[in-house]
């Protein structure tokens, strides 16, 4: 079940290129004889820049590279309008050594966001249609929204996160034939031997502790051992409080701050829900408007909002007051913690450390890697509460994550036909093996990045 990671140079030396799901989908989009120019947004330092490269590479005879915050010169290149060949004389003026090959030339248009006018010219380029372009953009930037709005219906976008669990296992040397060996165990429901329990759950945790940025996964891999990664991850979380006091613009940056080095803080709570008045005395939240959905759009944050009553739809049945804010990348939560959940986590690999946060954290990564937008339930009267909710096509799917193999007395209640019409079945994960009792599923975590194929399949959807 190996499989040969291809290399390829990395940006900071990282070393070989990690497999990602979108090179997949970058050779498809080529295939495709009506693309449209193609946006990939996402978080900082994801992988970005370094799969369009390597694809870019691969793929076409001339490749034209502009990094609009290393290179801000090339802004002025639609000055003339935005008509191809003057862009393109206006390109060669300030690098002649450009080579301009129709039908066979990548435009790379990297930091879109610093340059709003780019967006602006894909219109153009699609309707000349004799160059293939590509941009990269971080989600962080005013600029964001006013690019979003141009060339409507002549680009596509993708978003790119940080490494899922497949991905990780990509990177261990496992193929895709591990990977529907695993849903085969979904499916129809076999057991994990002991020995597979034991080697899949070493993995999983793992990448929960290292999470899915791509320098700190390709440092393990390369050292095959945890040395350094925790300095990188650090780093990271660095980084991101830098492009906060950069990028935050008609919000309190101290606030936005505040909010984003609280995470794990609310996490570590019984209640984990966000609560303003904690991050300050006498706190209000219109004083903190805007923040936690900044670093949601920033790409930093998963928003869990809470449904008013948990029946169907999901969307527009929630309270929007009310929400649960997790890391984007669980690594990045693990390098949050204090020095003595850092030492329990590595030495013990207890991952149960701060009242069941890093499990929460995961899961969401998880359910929004694949496309899910997050919703959680929580009552007094009657007592109820499930961590995540799901659906397929006509049914609504309670996900409880257990910590340890405790009472599912939540879970037991929401599959009440009677008082929850919409809930047909459940799914639990927990460090147990794959079993069904006839109301609810139970998998072990690792096979979390695998839901909604196995939703979809379930559903004939």
């Amino acid at each position: 079940m190996k499989m040969s990671i291809f290399a390829c140079d990395i940006q900071s030396n990282m070393g070989k290129l990690l497999k990602r799901k979108i090179d997949s989908f970058l050779t498809e989009w080529k295939k495709s004889a009506d693309r449209k120019p193609l946006v990939v947004k996402g978080a900082r330092q994801i992988g970005k820049t370094c799969s369009i490269d390597c694809f870019a590479e691969n793929n076409y005879s001339s490749v034209v590279r502009i990094n609009f915050v290393e290179q801000p010169k090339f802004k002025n290149i639609f000055d003339d309008g935005f008509e191809v060949d003057a862009i393109l004389k206006n390109m060669s003026l300030l690098n002649p050594d450009f080579v301009f090959i129709p039908h066979d030339t990548l435009f790379f248009f990297d930091e879109l966001q610093a340059c709003p006018s780019c967006a602006t010219s894909l219109k153009f380029f699609k309707l000349d249609g004799r160059y293939d372009v590509i941009c990269s953009g971080s989600l962080m930037g005013i600029n964001y929204k006013e690019i979003e709005s141009n060339s409507v219906g002549y680009k596509e976008d993708y978003e790119m996160h940080s490494m899922d669990f497949e991905e990780f296992l990509w990177a261990e040397g496992y193929s895709d034939d591990l990977i529907d060996e695993l849903f085969c165990h979904m499916r129809e429901l076999t057991p994990f031997s002991p020995l597979e329990m034991d080697v899949l759950f070493e993995l999983f945790r793992n990448y929960v502790v290292l999470g899915g940025m791509p320098e700190v996964v390709s440092t393990y891999i390369r050292k095959k051992n945890f040395s350094g990664t925790l300095s990188i991850q650090r780093q990271l979380l660095l980084d991101y409080e830098e492009d906060i006091t950069k990028y935050v613009e008609g919000l309190d940056k101290a606030k936005v701050k505040a909010v984003y080095n609280h995470i794990s803080t609310f996490l570590a709570r019984d209640n984990k829900r966000f609560q303003v008045t904690k991050l300050a005395r006498n706190a209000r939240n219109r004083d903190y408007m805007g923040c936690v959905e900044w670093l949601a759009e920033a790409g930093v944050v998963n928003l869990c909002h809470c449904m008013n009553y948990p029946e169907l739809p999901l969307k527009g049945n929630y309270d929007p007051k009310l929400y649960k804010v997790y890391f984007k990348d669980t690594g990045l939560l693990v390098a949050s913690l204090d020095d003595e959940a850092q030492e329990d986590l590595r030495a013990n690999r207890n991952l149960g450390t701060y009242k069941g946060a890093i499990y929460e954290n995961i899961v969401a990564d998880m359910l929004v890697k694949q496309g899910y937008d997050l919703f959680y339930y929580s009552s007094d009267k009657p007592s109820l509460e499930m961590d995540f909710f799901i659906r397929d096509r006509d049914s609504l799917i309670p996900v409880e994550v257990k910590a340890a193999d405790g009472a599912t007395s939540s879970l037991n209640k929401l599959l009440q036909p009677d008082r929850y019409p919409d809930v047909k079945y459940g799914i639990k994960l927990c460090y147990k093996n794959t079993g069904f009792n006839g109301k609810f599923y139970t998998f072990p975590y690792f096979l979390a990045f695998l839901l909604r194929r196995f939703v979809s399949e379930r559903t004939g959807a």
